[in-house]
């Protein structure tokens, strides 16, 4: 019998490949698969760039978080180390086992518990940039005449996730002012969040590595979209894109795949382009994004025996 966890691995393995076989035939899989040979290697390098640039942003975050809470990590190291999680993350199904791994592998300095609230609040962080800034596309969309016709559930998806976060945040602070273990252990978090993403000597460096990985993240999924024959307006990249990705968030498949593409081919008639066109963009993308990580797998043929870190961590 295999353990739970091997069982989990299991079924979102074969939720990812039940998915993309769904799409395949429902988007015309081989019409997608010549839109995805065809398409101009310029532009799938261009994405490859924006996505390597995008790591080094988030390892940048990675490092300002952690340094607020007490880790100094050298930024060799926190490029290395994001690499590392990043090809982990694509690898296997669940999408966070690397960042449980980079966070149990920066343990040392501040304990486990705040190399964690590290890596979880520069994901935090990204996200909810990233979620600010397709609230405001979307936003300036509605209220202004002309340009891309919405659906209406992409609004209410907007508006219902807006008031989701708020809620959540507002009950997070109701819970915390409590005396009860639990209601500690969420004071704490409350506090480190603060301390690591809204100081005044932090936030503004937040914000600014935030928004270059988003904007790297949305250029990129676009640079594949022109490779493979659609150009999107930068509206449609700033509305579009983001919902797309945020369906990788979802933990049902390997790293995303398979509702990304589902997304996609559900979102690219609303800029004027087919479901096709939308499954062989979302490929590219996703192919693009795992050449990208593989300095990864480089890292993961070099890490040392443990040993050789056991010993390199107490010099140190």
């Amino acid at each position: 019998m295999f353990s739970r966890p091997v069982m989990m691995r299991l079924l979102r393995l074969a939720v990812t490949l039940a998915l993309l076989a769904l799409l395949w035939q429902a988007v015309d899989g081989p019409a997608a698969l010549k839109l995805l040979l065809a398409a101009d290697p310029r532009w799938l390098l261009a994405a490859v760039v924006a996505l390597t640039a995008q790591t080094l942003f988030s390892a940048l975050r990675w490092r300002l978080t952690a340094r607020a809470l007490g880790q100094t990590i050298p930024v060799g190291r926190a490029m290395r180390e994001y690499y590392l999680s990043q090809i982990v993350n694509q690898s296997l199904p669940g999408g966070v086992l690397g960042d449980a791994g980079r966070a149990v592998r920066a343990r040392h300095e501040a304990g486990l518990k705040r190399a964690g609230q590290a890596v979880v609040f520069e994901r935090l962080a990204g996200q909810l940039v990233l979620f600010v800034v397709t609230a405001a596309a979307v936003l300036m969309v509605w209220i202004s005449p002309g340009g891309i016709s919405l659906p209406d559930w992409v609004l209410r998806l907007v508006a219902v996730s807006m008031l989701a976060l708020v809620l959540a945040g507002g009950i997070l602070l109701a819970v915390s002012r409590g005396n009860r273990g639990i209601q500690g252990h969420i004071r704490d978090w409350i506090a480190a969040f603060r301390t690591a993403v809204l100081t005044p000597a932090v936030l503004p460096h937040q914000v600014l590595l935030s928004l270059g990985t988003t904007a790297l993240n949305l250029l990129a999924f676009a640079l594949c979209a022109r490779a493979t024959g659609t150009t999107m307006a930068v509206t449609a990249v700033l509305i579009v894109v983001p919902l797309i990705l945020f369906t990788m968030l979802i933990p049902v498949s390997i790293s995303g795949w398979g509702l990304r593409e589902g997304a996609a081919a559900a979102l690219f008639p609303v800029i004027g382009a087919s479901a096709t066109e939308g499954f062989a963009a979302s490929l590219a993308f996703g192919l693009m994004f795992l050449l990208s990580t593989l300095p990864g797998v480089f890292v993961l043929l070099m890490q040392p025996k443990p040993e050789t870190a056991e010993s390199g961590s107490v010099s140190g």
